[in-house]
């Protein structure tokens, strides 16, 4: 007999803005795209070595995330995670862009495994979040194995 598995990979986004004072602003939650060099870099992972991923990066493009996508489409700020945490099946990213970092009308979301190019695991697109320069932007990311 045959048996087949399946392995299917998940993401959720949290997305907080805070104002200088630290208030909440907006949040929202957003499912991701985990893309195929993403899906490459996690079967990398198995065999040896991969640059960890270590930077999230936020942007204005707008267009839908597809599998074949490699790069943020415009990007406006990125940063080193803060934290990266594993749990059973699943790993959450946190990262926050501070005050003047990323600034403006953000649309899209992705997880790389560089300060600039690297490789991207995901990216997401959500409807405008208006980042103003005084402003923080607060991101968890959750991946999980299915």
């Amino acid at each position: 007999m045959l048996h087949k598995d399946s392995v299917a990979l998940k993401g959720a986004v949290s997305i907080v803005v805070y104002d200088k004072l630290m208030q909440v602003k907006e949040q929202r939650e957003i499912p991701n795209l985990v893309v195929a060099v993403g899906k490459n870099y996690i079967a990398a992972r198995m065999v040896g070595i991969v640059n960890e991923m270590s930077h999230m990066a936020i942007g204005s493009g707008t267009t839908a995330p597809a599998s074949g996508n490699t790069a943020p489409q415009t990007e406006l700020g990125r940063v080193a995670l803060d934290s990266d945490t594993a749990s059973g099946a699943s790993v959450t990213y946190f990262a926050l862009f501070p005050a003047g970092t990323g600034t403006g009308a953000v649309t899209e979301a992705a997880i790389l495994n560089a300060a600039s190019a690297g490789t991207m695991l995901c990216r997401t697109v959500f409807p405008v979040i208006n980042k103003g320069a005084d402003d923080s932007l607060a991101i968890t990311w959750q991946v999980t194995v299915l």
